[in-house]
């Protein structure tokens, strides 16, 4: 009875929780904690969604049970999305599902098409429901590259002539959570190729797909055509409309995979509270400002933390979408590992980031900095470094200006 069970065994210690502890316990002691860890917008949802939401959880009949797949308005809602976004046409009753965030949806097709022993292909660093979504369904990860470039489609070719089972699925994700790295639809075009020549299923991770910097929406791999015959794709409201807690995010594309997810929803959850679904239509359909809003309040984070953390001797790489940055770890410190940098940051400077490590074991050397304090707070976070820098010895490029 003392023994692990079977899936917790196969689960390491989430090392990101260790820094999440150490956080919460300096903030319980009084200590201000800058955190630039977690992917938590600051930001509340539109107005006229939270007074959707409020209207309907006033009517009598909204606080029963409600819609597994989704509420049709909010299929619909999600298939004109795809329409005026992408160019892409969906059948909202055969091609849309609505889950609860797009972590559970990840989740729960790993569970709905996974059988014990099989090998998925999952990105290395990824978002750790990438990777452990089917390793808790009982498959084996085989690593492959986030970059989008030869190295990745290399990759993918060894995993197909050198693996027993052959892989069944790969998972993709771009704008990329944490690495912030972008696709093409060129890109896009030969992961459909590769798949279908393959048979292999692709779940694709577009999350991020309204925060970009450079002028050029990040595509859809539904945009490919024949993409519907091997993928779906995952999208949330979470970052788009500052719904993180709402817990409203989609699946789209390939029928039986809809299929298939939908089935084992319909044993594991009601779907979410009428009240919130309505308040997600009106976030789809209503007036789409805070899109670039968010967008703008993002870029600026992003260049203020690069210009300020870069002058104080760390160096951020500019992304070009999400809302983070992918940061090496400063070189005096590198020896450190990610982990260990991560709790040193918290306790001399104040300032809460996610280790790379964490993200799976290529992740080392990097943390995950959120563009998710004002930028105030972020030029706060650059002194601070600087301070703790300074106690090592390390110096910056210029000093910070006070405020």
């Amino acid at each position: 009875m003392s023994e692990p069970f079977y899936r917790i065994r196969r689960l390491p210690p989430y090392v990101i929780a260790e820094v999440n502890a150490m956080r919460a316990a300096a903030r319980a002691a009084g200590e201000d904690i800058i955190d630039l860890g977690m992917g938590n917008p600051d930001q509340p949802p539109p107005s006229h969604v939270i007074d959707k939401l409020a209207e309907v959880a006033n009517k009598p009949d909204a606080h029963g049970y409600s819609a597994s797949r989704g509420i049709p308005g909010l299929r619909k809602a999600q298939a004109a999305y795809y329409q005026r976004r992408f160019g892409v046409d969906v059948d909202p009753e055969s091609e849309v599902v609505v889950t609860l965030g797009s972590k559970e949806g990840l989740a729960n097709l790993a569970q709905a098409i996974t059988a014990p022993g099989d090998v998925i292909l999952a990105p290395n660093p990824s978002y750790p429901i990438h990777m452990f979504g089917f390793i808790i369904a009982g498959a084996t990860i085989r690593s492959i590259p986030t970059t989008p470039d030869e190295n990745f489609f290399k990759d993918l070719e060894r995993a197909i002539n050198f693996t027993v089972p052959k892989p069944s699925a790969m998972v993709i994700g771009y704008p990329s959570n944490p690495t912030a790295e972008v696709a093409d639809l060129a890109f896009y075009e030969r992961v459909v190729d590769f798949a279908r020549r393959h048979n292999i299923w692709v779940l694709s991770d577009l999350a991020y797909s309204e925060i970009y910097f450079d002028g050029n929406p990040p595509p859809s791999i539904l945009q490919i055509p024949g993409a519907k015959d091997v993928a779906v794709e995952f999208t949330s409201l979470s970052k788009t409309y500052s719904m993180a807690g709402w817990r409203i995010g989609f699946a789209v594309g390939n029928k039986k995979l809809i299929a298939a997810l939908t089935r084992v929803k319909s044993y594991l959850d009601y779907g979410a509270f009428t009240p919130i679904q309505a308040a997600a239509v009106a976030a789809i359909n209503g007036p789409q400002d805070i899109i670039e809003k968010n967008r703008e309040l993002y870029k600026r984070r992003r260049d203020v933390m690069v210009e300020s953390f870069t002058r104080v001797g760390w160096p951020i790489p500019a992304p070009k979408a999400s809302m983070f940055a992918w940061a090496p770890l400063p070189k005096e410190l590198a020896h450190l590992g990610s982990l260990e940098f991560s709790k040193q940051l918290l306790t001399h400077a104040k300032v809460a980031v996610a280790p790379g490590v964490g993200y799976g074991e290529k992740g080392e050397g990097y943390v995950r900095l959120a563009f998710v304090e004002n930028e105030h707070r972020i030029r706060q976070a650059a002194r601070n470094i600087k301070r703790y820098f300074t106690s090592l010895g390390i110096q910056g490029n210029d000093s910070i200006a006070a405020e």
